[in-house]
């Protein structure tokens, strides 16, 4: 079994991070084990907002706040997939609670219930997600990728999308201005 699960953490990437699709990104980490690990990003909004999602999806929207609702990028797996990360509550037809403080959910009810003003308290919208197999994301941890720590849904729901990646380091101590990409030489 691993002895590293960063189920409900935040996966957030190191300045030197390179691949296009991670670069300065917050990766709330849904589920994690000896099989592979998958997150959402959720600090990367793409340039559509939920109202054009529902609307392409044939659900009617009766709230009118949803025009300014930012959609996701969750990651580069499966990018026309939804994903709604809120709240516990509610039970929905497909839906995974993780810890005390979060729930992911992909059945088109939740949405239904968004549109009419009647969902989760607090959720974000993703489409896609982030994938890693057995044994990858550990590799890239030891290569110096990724930090990870404790998940913070003030972050997640609270914080300006902008500040969530800097945020989710300094609630650990770090501050990723301070971080070199320079590697050195002894």
């Amino acid at each position: 079994m691993n002895p590293l699960i960063l189920t409900n953490q935040y996966l957030i990437a190191m300045p030197q991070m390179a691949d296009p699709n991670f670069h300065h990104t917050t990766t709330y980490m849904c589920e994690h084990n000896d099989e592979g690990a998958m997150g959402l990003i959720i600090n990367r909004p793409l340039n559509i907002n939920l109202t054009e999602v529902l609307s392409q999806i044939d659900i009617d929207v009766a709230d009118p706040s949803l025009t300014t609702m930012p959609v996701y990028y969750g990651g580069p797996v499966q990018e026309d997939r939804g994903f709604v990360l809120h709240r516990p509550g509610t039970t929905w037809e497909s839906t995974i609670i993780i810890g005390d403080q979060l729930a992911i959910t992909t059945s088109k009810d939740i949405l239904h219930k968004i549109a009419e003003g009647s969902g989760p308290s607090q959720y974000l919208v993703t489409l896609g997600y982030a994938g890693w197999g057995a044994g990858q994301l550990e590799m890239e941890l030891a290569d110096n990728a990724w930090l990870n720590g404790p998940a913070n849904t003030s972050i997640m729901f609270d914080t300006p999308t902008e500040e969530r990646w800097s945020e989710a380091a300094k609630a650990m101590g770090i501050d990723l201005n301070l971080i070199s990409g320079d590697t050195g030489h002894a």
